[in-house]
C-alpha cells in the first residue's frame, strides 16, 4: 500500500530524521489513514536484505503484535528496526543471544533466571542507596557548575547518565570506579548512526564483546567467591537453573543499553520538558505527584520503535502481511494516541491512568526494569527539585542521529536566575 499523504521515500527509521526530530504530524496522519503502512526502503538499507516494513502507528495494533509472539517474532531479525547496509547476517544473528531479542520458549527460561534480580523486594533494596546516590549526584553537578563554569553545565553528561550507571554498577555488583566502562561501550552500541561519535558497526561489535569478556569475568569471580548481589544469585548454581557466564554477559549487554541509554534518555527529556513547560516544573516542586515519572516515560517514549518479524501470513490493520515481513511497533506514536490519551500533545505530570508504552507494549518482552527505572527517575527529580529548584535552559538539546532510538546528546542549562 502507497500513501499519497507522505513524500516520496518517508521513512520513519531514517536517522537524518530522528537526529532533527520525532515525526509526531506523520505519526498522527498514519494512525488517521493508514494505520498499519508499508514503508517502502531502498534494498538492505536496514540490513535485512529486504525493501521495507510494515509500520504500525496505533496504540491498540502495538499492543496486540507485542502479546502475541507466536505471530511475531523478536527472535528472526531481531528487535532493533534499522542496522545499516554494511552489517552482515552473522551479526545481526550474534545479537539473537541478547533477551530483547528471543523468542519463547527460550526467552521464558532465561527471564524467569533474570526476574530474580528485579523483584520488588530487590529493588527497594536499592532505594536508600539511590536516593543518596542521586542527592550526591546533583550536589556534585551544581557545585562544578559553579566553581568552574559559572553556573552553566550539560544536564546529560553531569546528571542524566549518572544515576542509570550508578544503579547498574549497584545491581550487578560492578564496582563504581568501572561505570565509565559500561557507559563506553554501550554508548558505542547504541550510537553507530551518529557521524559525531565516528561509530562503525564493528566498533559496536568490539564494544559489545568487551562488555562480555568483562561481564564473564565477574560472573567467574562470583562463582568462586559469592557476595550479596544479584550475580551471585544469577550465575552461583550453573545447571541448577541458572544463567551460564556467557548467558551472564549478554545480560549485561541488555542492562548496559535498555537500563542505561533509556533511562537516561528519559531523564533528559524529563527535564527539557519541565524546562518548556515552568508551570508543570512549579507543580511538580510543589506536589511531587508520585504519577510523574510515568509521564516523562510516555512524554520521552526513549525507545521510538522495535520490530517483529511475521511468522505467518496474517492480516493487522486491514492488511495483508506475510510471513518473513518485518513489522514495525512504533511506540512514540502509540504514546501519542488520541483514542488512548487525552490531550497526548500535553506535558502532564498529574495525568492518570497513563496506559503508555514507553516500556513496551506487554507480553513476554515487557521491560522488565519498570520498577527501577520509575524509581530512578522519581528519585533524581526529586533532589534536582531540592537542590537546583531554579535550573533554567540555555539551548536546544542536541539530539542523537539514531533510528531508533530518542535520544539527547548534550542539554545545556544554567543554576544563574535571569537579570
Amino acid at each position: 500500500m502507497r500513501c499519497p499523504h507522505l513524500p516520496d521515500g518517508f521513512d520513519f527509521t531514517d536517522p537524518d530524521l530522528l537526529q532533527a526530530r520525532v515525526p509526531h504530524p506523520e505519526f498522527a496522519l498514519m494512525r488517521e489513514t493508514a494505520p498499519v503502512w508499508w514503508c517502502t526502503q531502498p534494498h538492505n538499507i536496514s540490513g535485512f536484505g529486504d525493501e521495507g516494513y510494515w509500520a504500525v502507528t496505533r496504540h491498540a495494533d502495538v499492543k496486540y503484535v507485542s502479546t502475541h509472539p507466536e505471530l511475531f517474532s523478536s527472535n528472526t531479525n531481531t528487535a532493533v528496526i534499522r542496522f545499516n547496509e554494511t552489517i552482515s547476517r552473522d551479526q545481526i544473528d550474534v545479537q539473537k543471544l541478547i533477551m530483547l531479542n528471543m523468542d519463547p520458549p527460550e526467552h521464558t527460561r532465561v527471564r524467569q533466571i533474570v526476574q530474580r534480580g528485579f523483584t520488588p523486594r530487590s529493588v527497594r533494596s536499592l532505594e536508600t542507596a539511590l536516593r543518596s546516590r542521586a542527592r550526591s549526584i546533583v550536589e556534585t553537578a551544581q557545585a562544578s557548575a559553579d566553581a568552574d563554569t559559572g553556573g552553566s553545565f550539560d544536564f546529560v553528561t553531569n546528571i542524566a547518565v549518572e544515576l542509570p550507571l550508578q544503579a547498574i554498577a549497584e545491581l550487578i555488583g560492578v564496582p563504581q570506579e568501572d561505570r565509565s566502562k559500561i557507559f563506553d561501550w554501550s554508548n558505542k552500541m547504541a550510537a553507530y548512526d551518529d557521524p559525531e561519535y565516528a561509530i562503525t558497526e564493528e566498533v559496536g561489535a568490539e564494544a559489545a564483546m568487551e562488555i562480555v569478556a568483562y561481564s564473564m569475568n565477574l560472573a567467574a569471580a562470583r562463582k568462586e567467591c559469592p557476595a550479596q548481589d544479584i550475580v551471585s544469585r544469577l550465575v552461583a548454581a550453573e545447571g541448577q537453573g541458572n544463567l551460564s557466564s556467557d548467558e551472564f554477559g549478554f545480560f549485561v549487554i541488555l542492562l548496559a543499553v535498555a537500563g542505561n541509554e533509556t533511562t537516561r534518555n528519559a531523564i533528559s527529556h524529563g527535564m527539557h520538558a519541565f524546562l518548556t513547560h515552568p508551570e508543570q516544573w512549579e507543580l511538580y516542586k510543589r506536589e511531587r505527584p508520585k504519577t510523574t515519572a510515568e509521564e516523562i516515560v510516555r512524554w520521552a517514549t526513549p525507545v521510538v520503535s522495535f520490530q517483529r518479524t511475521a511468522t505467518q501470513d496474517l492480516e493487522l490493520g486491514g492488511q495483508r502481511i506475510r510471513k518473513g515481513e518485518r513489522v514495525g511497533l512504533f511506540y512514540s506514536s502509540a504514546n501519542n494516541d488520541p483514542e488512548v490519551f487525552d490531550a497526548p500533545e500535553a506535558f502532564d505530570i498529574t495525568r492518570d491512568p497513563n496506559p503508555h508504552l514507553g516500556f513496551g507494549g506487554g507480553g513476554p518482552h515487557f521491560c522488565l526494569g519498570k520498577s527501577l527505572a520509575v524509581m530512578e527517575i522519581d528519585l533524581i527529580f526529586n533532589a534536582i527539585a531540592d537542590v537546583l529548584p531554579d535550573l533554567r535552559l540555555l539551548e536546544d538539546p542536541r539530539r542523537l542521529r539514531s533510528a531508533w532510538l530518542n535520544g539527547i546528546k548534550q542539554l545545556q542549562v544554567t543554576t544563574v536566575a535571569e537579570s
